[in-house]
Formats: structure tokens, C-alpha cells, sequence
């Protein structure tokens, strides 16, 4: 198979077109930005440079994307350029050239207000519905949708992968986020791959996080006493925290869940909290150090 790859660049990008050049795909990696992973530097705007990068192409990966940390900073207008206008163009683009499949990294922010419990921690899955709050959120939904209707007339099948933080942060933060809405950057890659290859509808969505040891039935008690959970649920987190003198958050807001992600992709998350600590005993630049802030919303 020979994959299209955009947003190469990126932190994500890079993950995912490692893992697909280790399974010995053919990977053409395109990117505003110039990196070791991309073979064609151009933006998605670019109609020339998206037809050539297609040529004999099987499927795309469209990584490509404004996140979070651009609202406020960048104009709307700029997130529906690069977010929609610019998954409209790759699509477009992809069906000229006969794609089979895309799939689209989109992620678990969109879900927006939706993932706010009040009394209990929410207990988050491809069924919650979205509730967007942010440009940020409303483009991720307008390019999944936009996707999926062309999945339905006949367009490029379609699988949507809603994957959780991944980016460095302090290491307790990581850490804690791996156990109820973090992921590797490598775990999203191997759901990517395995992605490509899935058969079944023409479309289909997954939420993409690490293995979380929490039930539903603990989102009261995360809530109220994350600690007293923790150390119910994942006590060697907990020892490894004291070890190093973290304290353990008192409140945990959400849980995504990855269950439909493991059952149908056939993927499971291998890179939990004991990487994001094994890291940071090995100093990787990648695992940033601690800080007092609480983990933040995305």
C-alpha cells in the first residue's frame, strides 16, 4: 500500500509515518513545514502539489491540522482554511485520484463541554455526543462530517480516529493523563495503521487513549477522591508517585474510553504511564518537569 501522509511535520504526523515506513508501506509525507518525514513541502491549498503527491497513492492519512493551542491566536477564518477548506481540498483531490481510503486524525477535544461531569467524572465514548466549544472544536466536527458524507455517496471509505493528549507535559501530568485521557504518540500511530486496513462500513469513528484501569462505576469516586481511585486501581502509579515525591490529583474530571478501538481495530495501547516515567528516569526531552499547575483542560 502507498499512503499519503499529511501534516507530516508535525508531532504526530512524524509518529505515524515512522510506524508506517518500520511496516513497510510506501509513505509520501507532505507538510507546510520541512522535516525528514515529508517528501513534498506545500500547503493543502497547493491543488498542483496535492494531484502530484497522489500519483499512485492507495490511501491517505490526514493528520494536517490547526490545534488547540492556535485559538486565540490565529483567526477563525485561518482554522476553516486549514481545517475544512483544507480537508475539502485533500478530499477532492483524493477521489480525483481514486483513493480507496482515509483516514482522518481528529481528536477527543471536540467532545467539548459533553466531557464536563458534575458530580461524577464523565465517562466519555464514540457514543457521547459532541459538544463543541472552541473554532478548534467546530472545524475537527465540519471536516469529520465533511468526510463522511462523502464516505456515504460513494467517496473514499472513512475511518475517524478521535485520539487524546498526546503532546509532552510535565511528567506527573502525563503520567496521570495516561491512565484516563493520554496517549503515546506511538500507540496513535500503530491505531493509524491498523486503521488503513480495516474492513467494514464505509465509515467508522474510534476513540483513540490509553488502557484505562477505571470502570464506570469509579467516575463518582474520581471526582471526589482521584487519589483514593488511583490507588484502588493502578497502586503501582500510586507507589511510583510517592517514590518521587508527586502527589496524586484529587479530582479527575473524565475517562476516555478506547474499548470500540481495541475490539474492531484489533490495537491495543502498549506505551501507559510506565513509559512517560521510564522516560523521565531517563531523561528524555520528551517528558517535561513537574510543575504545580493542574492538569489543564484541552
Amino acid at each position: 500500500m502507498r499512503v499519503l501522509v499529511t501534516g507530516s511535520s508535525g508531532w504526530v504526523g512524524r509518529a505515524i509515518v515512522a510506524r508506517l515506513r518500520a511496516d513497510r508501506q510506501g509513505v509520501v509525507g507532505l507538510d507546510r513545514a520541512p522535516s525528514s518525514t515529508t517528501d513534498r513541502v506545500a500547503d493543502l491549498a497547493d491543488a498542483a502539489a496535492l494531484r502530484t503527491a497522489l500519483d499512485g497513492v492507495d490511501a491517505v492519512v490526514h493528520a494536517a491540522a490547526l490545534h488547540a493551542p492556535h485559538v486565540g491566536v490565529l483567526s477563525d477564518a485561518e482554522f476553516r482554511r486549514i481545517n475544512v477548506d483544507g480537508t475539502r481540498a485533500v478530499l477532492d483531490a483524493a477521489t480525483a485520484a481514486g483513493v480507496r481510503r482515509i483516514v482522518l486524525t481528529s481528536t477527543t477535544a471536540l467532545y467539548g463541554a459533553a466531557a464536563e461531569g458534575v458530580d461524577a467524572a464523565a465517562w466519555i465514548d464514540e457514543d457521547t455526543v459532541p459538544e463543541p466549544q472552541t473554532i478548534y472544536h467546530h472545524t475537527k466536527l465540519e471536516a469529520e462530517a465533511l468526510l463522511r458524507e462523502a464516505a456515504r455517496q460513494g467517496g473514499p471509505t472513512l475511518r475517524i480516529l478521535r485520539m487524546s493528549r498526546c503532546f509532552p507535559e510535565p511528567a506527573p501530568t502525563m503520567a496521570v493523563l495516561r491512565l484516563q485521557r493520554g496517549i503515546d504518540a506511538r500507540d496513535v500511530a500503530a491505531a493509524h495503521a491498523l486503521a488503513l486496513a480495516h474492513e467494514g462500513p464505509a465509515h467508522a469513528t474510534f476513540v483513540v487513549s490509553g488502557a484505562t484501569p477505571f470502570r464506570r462505576e469509579d467516575a463518582p469516586l474520581l471526582a471526589r477522591d482521584a487519589a483514593a481511585a488511583i490507588r484502588r486501581r493502578a497502586p503501582a502509579l500510586a507507589e511510583a508517585f510517592a517514590v518521587r515525591g508527586w502527589p496524586l490529583p484529587a479530582s479527575i474530571d473524565r475517562v476516555y474510553d478506547p474499548a470500540r478501538a481495541i475490539a474492531d481495530l484489533g490495537w491495543r495501547p502498549r506505551h501507559g504511564f510506565e513509559a512517560v516515567l521510564a522516560a523521565w528516569d531517563a531523561g528524555s526531552p520528551d517528558v517535561l518537569p513537574p510543575a504545580p499547575a493542574a492538569i489543564a483542560r484541552e
